[in-house]
């Protein structure tokens, strides 16, 4: 159990890792509304989408 644990921390490829860290994202975007910052996390939530559930709705950056 215990590797299994390591592996989950260390594969950043994980997809649990990464919703987390996009619904950061979206927590850090909503206070700062940058449209750079918001460009950028579209495409990660794209790249997610494509290859990881659950579907995460894409911001409209405009």
């Amino acid at each position: 159990m215990f590797f299994f644990g390591l592996f989950l921390i260390t594969s950043g490829d994980s997809c649990g890792i990464r919703h987390i860290t996009i619904i950061n994202d979206l927590k850090i975007y909503e206070k700062s509304l940058d449209p750079e910052f918001c460009e950028e996390l579209v495409e990660k939530i794209d790249s997610f989408n494509m290859q990881c559930l659950p579907y995460v709705e894409i911001l409209d950056c405009g």
